[in-house]
């Protein structure tokens, strides 16, 4: 896992829950990951490819996504539905848009595959290389959730 790919994902993840969500998160001090636990109770993963390869997952507490949520739609949900599911997706692809934006000034340019939402208790994360994965945890005033990246140069 090559470290210039954290950044990117943390400040896309930073602009993102801000510009969309009015919630200013606090990030945390990264860590290596090596199960397939998530960190959260819903999760949203997507697969990358390009001049590298990988997944990138955003998981959420159950009370961060729904203030998360209800900040984006301009109204109180109260539990998690079709719209907490869709958002999750959405918000996974516009962290991963943003990012692959950052790499892309980098000279890494990297394509999206449609996210996949899941959710309950316990539930994993399987990333497509497999291996070890970063965790950048986030701080809110309704909950925690996490930035799961891992990426690898493709060997050319």
């Amino acid at each position: 896992m090559d470290v210039q790919y954290i950044n990117p994902f943390l400040e896309g993840t930073l602009h993102v829950v801000k510009t969309m969500a009015f919630i200013d998160a606090r990030p945390g001090k990264p860590f290596l990951k090596r199960d397939n636990s998530a960190k959260g109770d819903i999760s949203g993963i997507i697969g990358i490819a390009g001049s590298a390869r990988g997944s990138f997952a955003l998981s959420f507490s159950e009370g961060c996504i729904l203030r998360i949520v209800s900040n984006m739609l301009g109204e109180e949900i109260t539990q998690v539905n079709s719209d907490i599911e869709d958002a999750v997706g959405e918000l996974t692809n516009m962290v991963s848009g943003a990012a692959r934006q950052r790499l892309d000034v980098m000279g890494i340019s990297l394509s999206a595959a449609i996210p996949t939402v899941v959710r309950g208790k316990d539930h994993c994360i399987v990333h497509t290389l497999g291996g070890p994965s970063i965790i950048i945890p986030f701080e809110t005033d309704n909950g925690n959730f996490v930035a799961d990246v891992c990426m690898r140069k493709n060997d050319i």
